[in-house]
């Protein structure tokens, strides 16, 4: 095994800390930017079956909605470069430098999958326009997402890294619930054949107004303590490659559960609730964002429960609960809403219990000299190849007469999940500062 190396960073001498005041403005700030990115990013889920239909040749719709989910994990896999490009340049530059770029990056290319013209009107062109701006997405996510996270768990104070935490996973949660409320409200008012003509515009039009007002709030964000104490340190250590990649492919393994149940029930079970048992578009959107708010209620509940008895028995429950509850609560989905709610409600609330603590196990993990581009490697690779395909694989696989078999992926992930904790350490309370692995 090769010895650790060092290498000296010459700074002036001297600490930086947050106020209080400052850590909650930053808080506030950092997690209003988060909810229009998830809004932004779930927006396209939401309006998946009203996408295949003008974006795509609507001669055959199950195609079309298949060529959508397969925009929307080609997306994903912009995600490992977002991250990796955008952890070096908040481990070089800072963490805001980077939430305010891929804020204006996501706004951008909101508002352009809004204004992009149909198959109808110019073609094959529809299509590829659509791919661009949802690639453009996939990489400003992919920044977003990680930096946000490291970001929340280097300003929360350590004794409640998992409170704040929560946050980021209630943001998650936001972001999804306004865009479900948007879309029904809309379908309500509109009606479902003006939300299929240009209704469905309009969700991506506002997110890229919205952002307007958290670039604002963003400008006044303060870089994380720990960021700028490290430039204060006369020493830095460099981490042996193998260790790096351990610390990586434990992370990655147990997000392969946390990330693929979260796509499942956050946003495809409904699309297949519409799609392929016919329910009323509007019902199951409101259905989805009041199930969605039960998670949404219990996560920093969670979050504060994980700081008194530790991170890992959250990522053991979470892993279990999950594993065996997949089966039962995807065959009590059925045409009626209550069945949609309930089983998303519960879902959710098993996705809670380690979503509450994930920044805080990610910022955990890696030192501050190279956490960003550890947090936006492992992150996005796992929710790139386990996330972003979920909605795809669910869709080719019912439509094969075989949904069973997603069933199975997704209690073997879960599993993965399980397996993973065993070879994490326990954090709750670690001074970021003296991190090591």
């Amino acid at each position: 095994m090769k010895t650790s190396m060092s290498s000296t960073i010459q700074s002036a001498p001297g600490g930086h800390s947050l106020t209080h005041a400052a850590r909650r403005r930053s808080l506030a700030a950092s997690t209003a930017g988060n909810i229009l990115e998830w809004y932004e990013w779930s927006t396209y889920s939401v309006m998946a079956p009203f996408i295949a239909a003008q974006m795509f040749d609507g001669s055959n719709p199950a195609s079309s909605l298949l060529s959508v989910f397969a925009v929307f994990a080609v997306g994903f896999l912009m995600r490992p470069i977002g991250g990796v490009l955008f952890g070096w340049i908040g481990d070089r530059f800072g963490r805001k430098l980077v939430l305010i770029s891929t804020m204006l990056l996501m706004a951008a290319a909101s508002f352009a999958i809004g204004a992009t013209p149909s198959f109808a009107t110019i073609g094959i062109g529809a299509s590829l326009l659509l791919l661009l701006f949802r690639c453009i997405q996939g990489l400003a996510h992919g920044g977003e997402s990680s930096a946000s996270a490291t970001y929340l768990g280097e300003i929360a104070p350590a004794a409640k890294r998992g409170q704040w935490g929560s946050v980021w996973g209630m943001s998650v949660i936001g972001g999804s619930i306004l865009a479900f409320v948007i879309s029904a409200l809309l379908t309500s008012i509109l009606g479902e054949k003006a939300m299929a003509d240009y209704g469905w515009r309009i969700p991506f039009l506002l997110g890229g107004l919205m952002a307007l007002v958290v670039l604002w709030m963003r400008r006044r964000m303060q870089e994380s303590d720990v960021f700028e104490d490290q430039g204060a340190s006369a020493v830095v250590e460099k981490l042996p490659r193998r260790k790096m990649v351990l610390i990586t492919l434990r992370l990655i393994a147990f997000t392969a559960g946390l990330t693929s149940v979260n796509y499942v029930w956050m946003s495809y079970m409904t699309t297949y609730a519409v799609t392929n048992l016919g329910m009323d578009k509007g019902t199951a959107f409101w259905v989805t964002a009041a199930a969605q708010a039960v998670s949404l209620v219990a996560l920093p509940f969670f979050g504060a429960l994980s700081d008194r008895i530790g991170r890992k028995p959250m990522m053991f429950s979470f892993a279990a609960l999950a594993f065996v509850t997949t089966i039962p609560l995807t065959l009590m989905v059925g045409n009626q809403p209550w069945s949609l709610g309930i089983a998303v409600a519960l879902s959710l609330l098993i996705w809670a219990l380690s979503q509450c603590i994930y920044p805080a196990i990610q910022s955990e993990s890696f030192p501050t000299h190279i956490r960003g581009r550890g947090v936006g490697f492992a992150f996005s690779i796992s929710v790139a190849l386990f996330g972003g395909t979920a909605p795809y694989l669910n869709q080719l696989f019912v439509g094969m007469g075989a949904g069973w078999i997603f069933s199975l992926y997704i209690m073997a992930l879960c599993a993965a999940s399980f397996a993973a904790t065993f070879f994490f350490r326990e954090t709750k309370g670690i001074d970021l500062k003296n991190v090591s692995v």
